[in-house]
């Protein structure tokens, strides 16, 4: 197993970012609808390149990508980051391409000063729950069915770290 490159997002990712994301769509993580056209684009102002990593394959191509960012704009609350958006391409699933991804999300937040880092998943997602807990998160509150997808309730699962200071 070749651990992938990860790097910081650059606005030229774009386009490979947006297919990876409309390719890797599923009602195990997803919240929003399947994404159709006309497709917007993927950074956007809410969704700035600098907020990602990405994860990139021996021949160039974008594997997967991380979104960390301030959970808040509150300065009381500027020494946490919030995971929201993980995503691997199928080729490249069970390669440790998400693991590896989480981990330099850890290094980035905490050379960012942060002292925490949190996400939420759905409670139903299971794989990727496993993961979280394998890299040191724990849930901290669950949201019981705070969604309604695919004709059920799904508990909205909230899980944190804490980062070596």
């Amino acid at each position: 197993m070749t651990t992938p490159l990860i790097r910081p997002a650059r606005p030229e990712d774009d386009d490979a970012l947006g297919q990876l994301d409309r390719d890797t769509w599923s009602p195990l993580h997803a919240v929003v609808p399947r994404p159709q056209p006309p497709f917007d684009p993927f950074f956007d102002s809410n969704h700035r390149p600098q907020d990602f990593l990405v994860a990139e394959a021996e021949d160039g191509t974008l594997t997967g990508y991380i979104r960390l960012v301030p959970p808040t704009r509150l300065a009381c609350n500027r020494h946490v980051r919030q995971i929201q958006g993980l995503a691997v391409a199928d080729r490249a699933r069970g390669r440790g391409v998400a693991r590896a991804l989480l981990r330099a999300a850890c290094e980035e937040a905490a050379r960012q000063g942060a002292t925490r880092v949190t996400l939420r998943v759905l409670g139903h997602n299971k794989p990727a729950r496993s993961l979280y807990a394998s890299e040191g998160f724990v849930v901290e509150g669950v949201l019981p069915g705070e969604f309604f997808l695919d004709g059920r309730y799904v508990d909205d699962v909230l899980m944190g770290r804490a980062l070596p200071v």
